[in-house]
């Protein structure tokens, strides 16, 4: 079962005290985080000129497609779609992955693999929002960064209200991360109520 809202806070307490602040993660230090210190304030950073934008990984012989190297953390399964999590468990509940083994993207499925997406994804949206102490589970498709299809399902807690919205994901990386344990049960259940509809749970 999911960590409750104040689960997680008594965690961030024990760690860095009451009012204290979490480590900035990763994310504030890449090229494409849109914010910046100026004169002790937050503020956009300024626009670069348009450029040629560099390959996704999976569109060049010099960038390849991990997913296609081997899927890592898989959860569920069947002929055509895994589901996986991150190596690294983060600071929210579950954020997990929906894939096409096959090398596609969004605008390459055909009509019967779209039509699988789609109840694959509401299956694995309502079986972690049933989950317990989860507020609401986000649903985002990016590409930047690689060509092989990823859907992101976010699960945020219920009861904290700065981790919500886009933001989760910022949060999932400044939180720090919940008991192995607690984790490891909730990704076998959801694989395992996934597998009641379809395919074959791995965990």
């Amino acid at each position: 079962m999911p960590e409750s809202a104040e689960e997680i806070y008594a965690r961030v307490v024990a760690e860095v005290g009451r009012g204290g602040r979490l480590p900035a993660p990763p994310i504030a230090e890449w090229d494409v985080f849109p914010w910046e210190v100026v004169d002790g304030g937050i503020v956009p950073k300024p626009l670069a000129a348009p450029a040629e934008e560099d390959a996704r990984n999976g569109e060049s012989p010099d960038r390849p497609c991990s997913s296609c190297a081997g899927f890592q953390g898989v959860i569920w399964e069947n002929q055509r779609w895994v589901v996986t999590h991150p190596r690294e468990r983060g600071g929210l509940p579950l954020l997990l992955f929906l894939q096409p083994k096959e090398h596609l993207d969004l605008g390459n499925l055909d009509d019967d693999m779209a039509a699988e997406y789609g109840r694959l994804t509401v299956w694995l949206h309502r079986i972690m929002a049933n989950l317990p102490d989860i507020g609401r589970v986000h649903v985002d498709k990016w590409g930047d960064g690689a060509e092989h299809l990823h859907l992101w399902f976010i699960a945020r807690p219920r009861g904290l209200g700065q981790v919500i919205g886009s933001y989760a994901v910022e949060w999932h990386d400044i939180l720090p991360p919940g008991p192995a344990d607690v984790w490891e049960a909730d990704l076998a259940t959801v694989a395992r109520k996934l597998a009641n509809h379809d395919g074959h749970a791995r965990v």
